[in-house]
């Protein structure tokens, strides 16, 4: 009989437990805030302060409601158009890495919304007006020669802007920066007649080179020449004509006159 008693106690009290736990875990429930997250916690719907950390919370229900929110880097990738300097138009595909401040994911909760809210709400429609005050400052020319100059101005004012919303901007890069096809053919047809150009300029300037080179060789035998005839004494003459004189004696020809053969002493 007594050991029935103590059965029945046992179980009593363990009943008594289980229904305190039950109870315990209907109405002071648990909510975990995973790792790259942060808890938003509300009070009968109006946001808190208190920004849950990552780990195990208690809060009240019905009283309490937290909204889970990432705060990791995400990728978006947004295509936009703009106009350049010149009213060219710029398609140009963008991947950016961004993420939300940690201790203000409340704010943001508070005035956009969730993660999607705000990729709806506040970054494309951020990244686009970027695109446009940017690309708006050079021509088409200077978007491509400069596209680190044009990404670092999209980079400062994209960031400048996500920041007054609660999101931090990691990385941004222009993926791909294209034109119309008729300012690619219009480049296309450019280049090839600058090529063209530099190669007619490459040829005129070979023809006067030679010109050139072909005058100061004539020049050159003009004034050897006349240093020749310049230097072409009596005494020169005569000392070359003994020099290649044979031995040989002036051949006499009718009439009694000497005949020399003169160029083979030139010679």
């Amino acid at each position: 009989m007594s050991i029935l008693t103590d059965k029945k106690k046992r179980n009593l009290f363990i009943k008594i437990l289980l229904s305190i736990a039950l109870i315990f875990i209907i109405f002071f429930p648990f909510v975990v805030v995973d790792a790259g997250e942060r808890g938003v916690l509300m009070k009968f719907g109006e946001v808190q302060n208190k920004i849950l950390g990552e780990g195990l919370h208690l809060v009240i229900p019905i009283l309490n409601k937290v909204q889970k929110l990432s705060i990791r880097v995400q990728k978006q990738q947004i295509s936009a158009e703009a106009s350049s300097k010149d009213l060219q138009e710029v398609y140009t595909d963008v991947a950016l890495n961004w993420h939300i401040i940690p201790k203000e994911v409340n704010l943001l909760y508070q005035e956009i919304g969730n993660e999607i809210q705000v990729i709806d709400k506040i970054i494309n429609p951020a990244v686009e007006e970027v695109l446009k005050a940017v690309m708006a400052k050079y021509t088409a020319e200077e978007i491509i020669t400069n596209r680190g100059e044009v990404k670092a101005g999209v980079d400062e004012l994209l960031t400048k802007r996500l920041v007054n919303y609660h999101v931090a901007v990691d990385d941004i890069s222009l993926v791909h920066v294209h034109f119309s096809q008729r300012f690619s053919d219009a480049v296309e047809a450019k280049q090839i007649a600058e090529q063209e150009a530099k190669r007619a300029e490459f040829i005129a300037l070979k023809a006067i080179k030679e010109a050139e080179a072909k005058v100061n060789l004539a020049r050159g035998e003009a004034e050897a020449q006349r240093l020749i005839k310049a230097t072409l004494t009596e005494d020169i003459l005569r000392k070359q004509t003994v020099e290649k004189w044979d031995g040989r004696l002036p051949q006499i020809l009718n009439g009694g006159q000497l005949k020399f053969d003169v160029s083979k002493y030139l010679n």
